[in-house]
């Protein structure tokens, strides 16, 4: 079950009622985002759970419940992990709203997540490196990845006349990605961001830890960054878990020396931008209550 710390105001006053120009990019936290133009609405790998408290504790808030979205045409998944593919947080986007989801074989047959990945054939639509389709005005390619943690990984890079947007998931660097800057010109791109830490209990026995990384170091952000080519890029997912976070902004430092990336931005749960053009944008309800005071 979802419960929201926002309650509806973020999606409804601000993601719904929203008239973008170009592409639109809302950060859900974690590695989810909202994806709007004037002709679609798509969420890429929402994740409204609470993680698995004391294992993994989730310190950001619940910006929405996906029960109160009005407006869905598709759901995209990159890779199997429940913080990915996680059935509470897409199920009312497809079952209440007709959105069709998109995602890899085994984010079908292998999810983490506990329950039933129960979706009806009319809405299921299973990817794969090379893939291509039309959502709208947007068109969605799905390339491949590097998370060794991960069965079956996928990027998404999704083409609008804005601009384009690359979706990493929890992908490190590959050599791959080469071919996606050749195939691509990469207006905007995520990339999730982490480090090292001995926090996690094993399943087998809660009483002891193992060391694991998470995500990207500043280097490893710096080498994709640059096989990706990306113009401006935002980092992600240092928010989301207790114990093993990390600051954004030492990012600065690690990527002053390379090609790339032409514009660092850090965004925060809630932030908006547009790939057309940098600059983040905080909710519109937060910018006119600090007018009026």
């Amino acid at each position: 079950m979802v419960h929201a710390t926002w309650g509806d105001w973020f999606v409804r006053g601000e993601v719904e009622a929203s008239e973008p120009e170009g592409l639109s990019v809302w950060y859900l936290g974690c590695n989810g985002y909202v994806l709007r133009t004037a002709e679609a609405t798509l969420y890429l790998d929402p994740y409204f759970g609470d993680g698995n408290p004391p294992r993994i504790v989730r310190m950001i808030p619940v910006p929405m419940d996906p029960a109160d979205a009005t407006d869905c045409d598709a759901v995209l998944v990159t890779h199997e992990h429940i913080d990915h593919m996680h059935p509470p947080s897409f199920a009312p986007l497809v079952d209440d709203l007709g959105a069709d989801l998109y995602a890899p074989e085994a984010s079908y047959t292998d999810a983490d997540y506990d329950g039933d990945v129960d979706v009806s054939d009319d809405r299921k639509h299973t990817v794969a490196p090379g893939d291509a389709f039309e959502v709208g005005d947007l068109t969605v390619h799905v390339r491949g990845a590097n998370d060794p943690d991960a069965v079956e990984p996928v990027t998404y890079v999704v083409e609008h006349d804005s601009g384009t947007f690359f979706a990493g998931g929890d992908t490190r660097p590959w050599d791959g990605f080469a071919d996606v800057a050749d195939e691509f010109d990469l207006d905007l791109g995520v990339l999730p961001f982490g480090t090292t830490g001995k926090i996690v209990e094993t399943e087998a026995d809660p009483t002891e830890t193992q060391v694991t990384t998470w995500y990207n170091d500043g280097a490893g952000i710096a080498e994709a960054v640059n096989q990706l080519g990306l113009e401006r890029f935002a980092p992600v997912h240092w928010d989301m878990w207790k114990g093993v976070g990390a600051d954004p902004k030492s990012l600065h430092e690690d990527l002053a020396s390379y090609e790339y990336p032409r514009v660092t931005e850090v965004i925060r749960i809630g932030d908006r931008l547009e790939v057309g053009r940098p600059g983040v944008v905080r909710p519109k309800d937060l910018r006119e209550h600090e007018r009026e005071e």
